[in-house]
């Protein structure tokens, strides 16, 4: 059985890597599964068995329990019911991190050169047929994930600012919310004034609107920012990855540089 190990020049996130080893693939079926062995190998032989069969062009493992500390099954259940609610509506409820597809989905899947973007939620977009496979995902055996807390936070903002103009809505809706409540607080004390029913203001309730529309403005920049980013990290167009070196291995270990 012919076998490639590839390198990137340096980390440039699971999802270029991922990415790059599809790139490289010659096979008319394709599995994507982690290396820690948490998700159970064998689920690639039920993708292959799916595929091959032609009822399904994606097969989608999805979690229906996972073997992790109490704290993070909470934060993953409510971002995934979240992420269900407002963004990818057919994303099952243990979320997907690990998938099968044929050649023609995978050649489709690589066209598309975003980046800071969630592979799962593209297979979505794209659409195809799809099929579902329900596993439990096991404990880590050895060492500790590299899935930190903070690449958990950007991985979690990338696929929403990526998918959905939600928090602009949401921002356009608060927005006319306070715009409205203004105009009408001002009327409502302009006439108490005219009337000279209105005491001396005080000083908390003018801050408390100060600091209220302020918070809200540095949000709105904070969301139009995020979206300004992503576009220019799309518009440079830059590879997803860069292959250092990679390696052939069939009867006789062969390595094969880049070009």
């Amino acid at each position: 059985m012919r076998t490639q190990l590839i390198e990137l020049s340096r980390n440039f996130g699971s999802f270029a890597a991922i990415a790059a080893g599809l790139g490289r693939d010659r096979g008319e079926y394709f599995a994507v599964i982690a290396a820690d062995l948490q998700e159970p190998p064998e689920l690639v032989l039920d993708f292959h068995r799916i595929l091959k069969s032609g009822d399904a062009d994606t097969v989608l493992g999805h979690r229906v329990g996972r073997a992790d500390p109490w704290w993070s099954q909470w934060l993953s259940q409510i971002f995934w019911h979240a992420y269900r609610r407002f963004v990818v509506k057919e994303m099952p409820k243990g979320g997907i991190d690990i998938f099968g597809c044929t050649r023609e989905v995978r050649d489709q899947l690589l066209r598309l050169k975003e980046t800071d973007t969630n592979l799962i939620a593209l297979l979505f977009w794209m659409g195809f047929r799809r099929a579902f496979v329900a596993y439990e995902r096991r404990s880590r055996l050895e060492g500790r994930s590299a899935w930190t807390f903070g690449r958990k936070l950007r991985y979690a903002l990338d696929s929403i600012f990526n998918f959905t103009d939600l928090p602009i809505r949401a921002l356009l809706l608060l927005g006319a919310a306070g715009t409205t409540l203004a105009v009408v607080a001002g009327v409502t004390v302009f006439t108490f004034w005219a009337l000279g029913r209105m005491p001396v203001l005080g000083y908390t309730p003018l801050m408390l609107v100060i600091t209220f529309f302020g918070g809200l403005t540095a949000l709105g920049l904070g969301i139009i920012g995020q979206y300004l980013w992503l576009s220019l990290q799309n518009t440079r167009n830059r590879p997803t990855s860069i292959v250092k070196s990679a390696w052939t291995f069939d009867r006789e270990p062969a390595r094969v540089d880049n070009p």
